[in-house]
């Protein structure tokens, strides 16, 4: 007699499998946290950014007209990407992948890549990371500048505390990357695209440089446990 094989971590068409997903988004993922702060933004008419969003918190934007969900997060193997593909197939919004990180400068590929997913996506959107501070910080700095014509300077100000971003700490690197276009290439009056498209823009070395602030890692890395 042939073994059944075994179910899917996280299948979301067994009664199993969905207990699975929750137990593992509840603890796992500190989801317990979002079930009442969801760190939830409206930074343009058109976009909202915020932590990681419940499935019954999906139905909520919805309402409120959010056609498309943009995940920051990757995590294709996680409880809360099944959860999440799930209710947004399930409620007819579109969900878009676009994997960036926090504690590395963003590559050229991914700058350029967040221009044109700011140029294509179905708006209103909603825009998440986990904690909705850091990942969702630096791409709604690309977006404010890229879609919305803010100077980079300004545009910085989604990178802030307000938002739980702490740049004391190793997500620091992502405000260090900016200052390096603002001290070292925009007084020559060189854009932020023509900086980041030019031999100057080394993401490598500028994270070798970069040197977090010992009580903002302990804060990021022990204490908000961030990704």
């Amino acid at each position: 007699m042939t073994p059944r094989p075994s179910p899917k971590p996280f299948d979301l068409a067994t009664p199993v499998g969905r207990t699975r997903a929750y137990a593992d988004y509840l603890w796992r993922d500190h989801a317990y946290l979002r079930l009442g702060f969801s760190n939830a933004h409206w930074i343009s008419e058109e976009l909202v950014r915020a932590n990681q969003p419940w499935p019954h918190q999906l139905a909520v934007w919805k309402k409120a007209g959010i056609r498309t969900v943009i995940n920051l997060r990757g995590g294709f193997d996680a409880s809360f990407y099944a959860l999440e593909r799930q209710a947004c197939a399930d409620l007819g919004m579109e969900m878009v992948d676009f994997t960036v990180t926090s504690r590395e400068v963003p590559s050229r590929e991914q700058i350029l890549g967040a221009r044109e997913l700011f140029q294509r996506v179905a708006y209103p959107a909603l825009m998440h990371c986990k904690s909705g501070a850091d990942r969702a910080g630096v791409m709604s700095v690309l977006y404010m500048h890229f879609r919305k014509g803010l100077p980079i300077r300004k545009a910085l100000q989604q990178l802030s505390l307000r938002y739980l971003h702490v740049r004391q700490g190793k997500t620091g690197v992502l405000d260090y990357f900016f200052e390096r276009y603002l001290e070292d290439a925009e007084p020559r009056g060189v854009s932020f695209v023509d900086w980041v498209e030019s031999p100057d823009f080394d993401p490598k070395g500028m994270k070798a440089t970069f040197r977090a602030q010992m009580l903002g890692s302990l804060i990021t890395e022990r204490l908000l446990r961030r990704e």
